[in-house]
């Protein structure tokens, strides 16, 4: 009997914990479909940002993680297309093209950052979701500081030494309060023509709260903590405007004024992957503001049971898009589809248990939220530490990631301060290029040889058919 084959699109919490639950299934054939060919663990991504962590430190191999796992195959490239009558899945790698048949598919690919229609906005204040984006912020930010110790007009200066968050959830406060840190502890005995404590962070945010998910204690135990490190916090104000110079914003009262600042980074808002849409069209789902797919309680699609969708993709009552939804969702989707391969009834409606939320101010201070539990500061800190250990993947990166952390919080020093120009430019070149010269993989007359010999090759079983 041929085994059921489950491909799995992306490779971040959903798709590799749904990748991982199938482990034990002799029966099944899965295969892993991904634009990059590491785990991202993306809750650690502004550490890599501000030169805390290298990037091999939070993004373990996927090809190692899943090497034990022989019922796994993975495969890189971009999802360009899925077919959910012909059950195909059509992905591309430098204009190399590759369709996978599916019996069951699993769609874990995650959201990207929201400009809330001001795309425009990427090309000057870059979003953190993945390695690319947390090394040009990188190269943004230490070489603001590089820039501003070569000014010689006290404007351009202050601009270089002005940085700029939007959004002040648990990524917008977690790199606020680092790059106080850069600029008031780590820097300041590195420069001669500038005093890097004079840099200026400003934290902005149309809510009227820091960390709303968190309520209102801590979310005031965060505010008060960044401003006690020389944050500025800008409540109820919007962005309407960013440059390459500077971001223009808008009180609640409708009063306007500019930010000049070089570096700005937006920690506002996801966005649905665009495969949403593309399972949308072809089934009864509905797409929500944020493009996330509605799905049925047991995360199938609606009108596609052969199909579940998960994590940050996924909306349904309401549920964040944290990293424990989609590890739950996708467990529990490998659970779903297990009992229905073994003819058993269905689980329960997929339910969501809360482990908690946390996020890191500076060294030493943190807020946690678990349960009725409402802590923050050193014990808050020591808890946010244990649990981002015991979720990193892979022995090497736990081991590093304490070794760089002994670094960063007990000293003062940045193990990760190698940037490039190429880090900082990159990104809008290639988006800037016409798709005819973006780079392919290079293809020989030779590369077709071997499809062609198959072509070629007489039907053994078809020829003994018409011989008997």
């Amino acid at each position: 009997m041929a085994a059921h084959r489950v491909v799995v699109i992306g490779s971040g919490f959903g798709g590799l914990f749904g990748t991982q639950a199938l482990k034990r299934r002799d029966d099944v054939e899965v295969t892993l479909i991904a634009k990059t060919t590491h785990h991202l663990f993306q809750p650690l991504l502004y550490q890599v940002a501000t030169g805390i962590l290298s990037e091999g430190g939070i993004s373990p191999a996927t090809r190692e993680i899943l090497s034990g796992q022989k019922n796994a195959r993975v495969i890189l490239g971009t999802v360009t297309a899925i077919d959910l009558d012909a059950k195909t899945v059509t992905s591309d790698v430098l204009g190399r093209e590759t369709v996978t048949p599916f019996d069951t598919l699993l769609v874990a690919a995650g959201a990207g950052q929201s400009y809330f229609g001001n795309d425009h906005f990427a090309e000057y204040a870059p979003g953190m979701k993945s390695i690319d984006d947390a090394l040009e912020l990188r190269g943004r930010i230490f070489g603001a500081f590089e820039w501003a110790e070569l000014a010689t007009a006290p404007a351009e200066r202050d601009r270089y030494l002005t940085f700029v968050v939007v959004g002040a959830g648990p990524t917008g406060v977690e790199m606020a309060g680092q790059i106080a840190e850069l600029a008031h502890r780590t820097l300041k005995r590195d420069f001669r023509a500038i005093d890097t404590r004079e840099a200026r962070i400003v934290l902005v945010d149309a809510a009227p709260q820091v960390l709303p998910s968190f309520g209102d204690r801590l979310g005031d135990a965060a505010k008060n903590r960044l401003t006690k490190m020389g944050v500025e916090v800008e409540l109820g104000t919007k962005v309407v405007g960013v440059d390459s110079t500077g971001i223009n914003i808008e009180k609640a009262d409708g009063t306007q004024s500019r930010i000049e600042a070089a570096t700005k980074v937006w920690a506002a808002g996801v966005q649905g992957s665009e495969l949403g849409a593309i399972l949308a069209e072809q089934s009864d789902a509905e797409l929500d503001r944020a493009g996330r797919v509605k799905v049925n309680p047991d995360l199938t699609l609606p009108g596609r049971p052969d199909v579940y969708v998960v994590g940050d993709m996924a909306a349904l009552d309401n549920l964040p898009g944290v990293a424990q939804v989609a590890i739950q969702g996708a467990r529990y989707a490998a659970k779903h589809l297990k009992a229905r391969l073994d003819g058993k009834p269905d689980p329960e409606p997929f339910s969501y248990f809360d482990k908690g939320s946390m996020a890191t101010i500076s060294r030493f201070s943190a807020v946690a939220s678990v349960g009725k539990l409402r802590v923050s500061g050193f014990f808050a800190w020591l808890l946010w530490l244990a649990i981002h250990i015991v979720y990193l993947i892979g022995f090497k990166q736990r081991i590093t990631t304490l070794l760089h952390w002994m670094v960063s919080f007990i000293g003062r020093g940045r193990s990760e301060r190698t940037v490039t120009a190429q880090q900082i430019l990159a990104r809008n070149i290639i988006a800037k290029m016409p798709p005819e010269d973006l780079p392919k993989l290079p293809v020989v007359d030779s590369d077709h040889a071997a499809a062609d010999e198959s072509e070629n090759e007489p039907d053994v079983e078809a020829e003994a058919g018409r011989a008997s």
